[in-house]
């Protein structure tokens, strides 16, 4: 057996990954139904934010969350988590899931009504420090 390491994954990788994963999870009556999606925030005709994600089984995930620094302490990364929230309120989903570093944005997420789980310190580079943050929907 040979074990290597692909720095480019491709699709067929990627492909291949998921037509396993989905028989898998059929042969346990469950379906994952993973489908990735991006919330644009756009001003005069420029983008200014970008929020990142998925949806796996009946949770989201945002990968990223990202303001052009020209554009930040603006509400604007506020208004992308409200049209997230909005976008899958009363579509069967149960939470938002999201990681911040301690570098990034963890007050943040607190002030946009996300709760802390927990921290994951990072004892060699602090900054980085993982922040898992949920959100439930009702």
């Amino acid at each position: 057996m040979r074990i290597s390491i692909n720095n480019g994954v491709t699709e067929k990788i990627e492909e291949l990954a998921e037509s396993w994963y989905e028989k898998y999870e059929t042969s346990k009556d469950v379906l994952c139904e993973y489908k990735k999606f991006h919330i644009i925030a756009e001003k005069s005709g420029e983008i200014v934010g970008i929020l990142i994600g998925y949806t796996a089984f009946s949770e989201i995930y945002v990968d990223d969350l990202v303001v052009h620094e020209n554009y930040r302490k603006q509400g604007i990364g506020r208004m992308l988590l409200q049209k997230l929230e909005e976008h899958f309120e009363g579509k069967n989903y149960s939470n938002i899931n999201l990681v911040t570093n301690e570098f990034q944005a963890p007050d943040f997420y607190k002030k946009c009504g996300y709760t802390l789980e927990f921290v994951r310190r990072n004892k060699k580079f602090p900054l980085l420090s993982k922040y898992f943050f949920i959100k439930w929907l009702s």
